[in-house]
């Protein structure tokens, strides 16, 4: 049975309590400090660094954020055509022997056809999957080779290519990944050492989970592959205090927010299911909560509740299987700090020897 473990989210767009309102908290590098520092303080494990047109650098960011930590973990996202494999190799594996092997990999393809667009990408999303899955066998080859690596493929051709220095972590790294489509999860099933879902009902998850299984079986690979959750939460120690607040994140949402959301990302077939869930009403179960959705592409199902219920809600994904959890919610270095109090030692009694102190 595999350790359940917890990372977070650097909100390094700027943080808010109120998604129609101007960011409460902007951007700085104090902020992703203290937001850091918090959630290492907290427990979390991993930090989930973003990389949306309007984030500041998550590369520059986890580098710092590593330096200004002693075990926190970053996850930072590797997209497709972005950077020269063999730099980004040598980026990753410096990375993971300066920090002490505190470095993932977080595979995006993109969640918005614009943004793309925008900065330069020709590619379309399956040549963008083409491509990842290219670049995730160069950096295995680098990162395991003991001599010289040589790769002809449809994207990249390497001749002699050599790497220095090799990761610290054997064999290398791990890969995440959060797609919803069927190039994604085939990308999972091939590379990935966690696949997270997004918000969803407990049997959809455990359906996709043996979905997933079938498909790494292919590539012997069933046993390496671990699934995970990337959620919102707001937990008070009252119900009603944190459905309040709930409502008050999307309150001041304008109908000009909500329809950038459904077109800006619509290509996303992730965002497609989230929004799918939105329609069919407020509620996937009772204390998870599609209305962020309105105002926050990507993984926008929120856990609200009390404490119990907010474990509760996190356990039924744990009793299928899952045992990552990526979570974030507001302002995050208080939110952080309400789950350390409030939530996680519910978990610890529940699940006996499964989570770090």
């Amino acid at each position: 049975m595999r350790k359940l473990e917890f990372g977070w989210f650097l909100p390094t767009r700027g943080d808010t309590d109120d998604y129609g309102e101007p960011l409460k908290v902007a951007a700085s590098f104090d902020m992703f400090r203290r937001v850091t520092a918090a959630a290492e303080a907290a427990g979390f494990e991993y930090m989930l660094v973003p990389v949306g047109h309007q984030c500041w650098d998550a590369w520059m960011t986890s580098a710092l954020m590593i330096g200004a930590t002693k075990s926190m973990r970053m996850l930072v996202a590797a997209r497709p055509s972005y950077i020269n494999p063999v730099l980004l190799a040598k980026m990753i594996a410096t990375c993971d022997q300066l920090s002490g092997g505190r470095i993932s990999v977080n595979l995006i393809a993109g969640q918005s056809e614009q943004e793309n667009i925008a900065e330069g990408v020709r590619w379309n999303k399956e040549q963008r999957y083409e491509i990842m899955d290219e670049e995730v066998k160069i950096l295995k080859a680098l990162w395991t080779s003991q001599g010289t690596t040589d790769h002809t493929g449809k994207y990249y051709t390497l001749k002699q290519a050599e790497l220095t220095p090799k990761p610290l972590q054997k064999p290398h790294p791990k890969f995440y990944l959060g797609g919803g489509s069927g190039q994604a999860w085939e990308l999972s099933a091939k590379h990935s050492d966690v696949h997270l879902f997004w918000g969803d009902t407990v049997a959809q998850v455990a359906g996709n989970m043996k979905v997933l299984r079938d498909m790494a079986a292919k590539h012997g690979r069933e046993k390496d592959l671990g699934f995970g959750m990337r959620l919102q939460i707001v937990c008070r120690e009252k119900e009603r205090d944190a459905w309040e607040f709930a409502d008050g994140l999307i309150r001041n949402v304008t109908k000009e927010r909500q329809e950038y959301i459904r077109t800006y990302y619509a290509a996303s077939v992730a965002n497609q299911r989230v929004q799918e869930l939105a329609r069919q009403g407020d509620l996937i179960a009772p204390h998870l909560w599609t209305g962020l959705t309105k105002a926050r592409p990507g993984a926008g199902i929120v856990i609200v509740g009390n404490p119990e219920q907010c474990a509760n809600t996190l356990q039924e994904f744990i009793d299928i299987g899952c045992h990552s959890f990526c979570l974030s919610g507001y302002l995050h270095d208080e939110e952080c700090e309400r789950f350390h109090r409030l939530v996680r030692p519910i978990l610890a009694d529940r699940n006996p020897g499964r989570m770090s102190v």
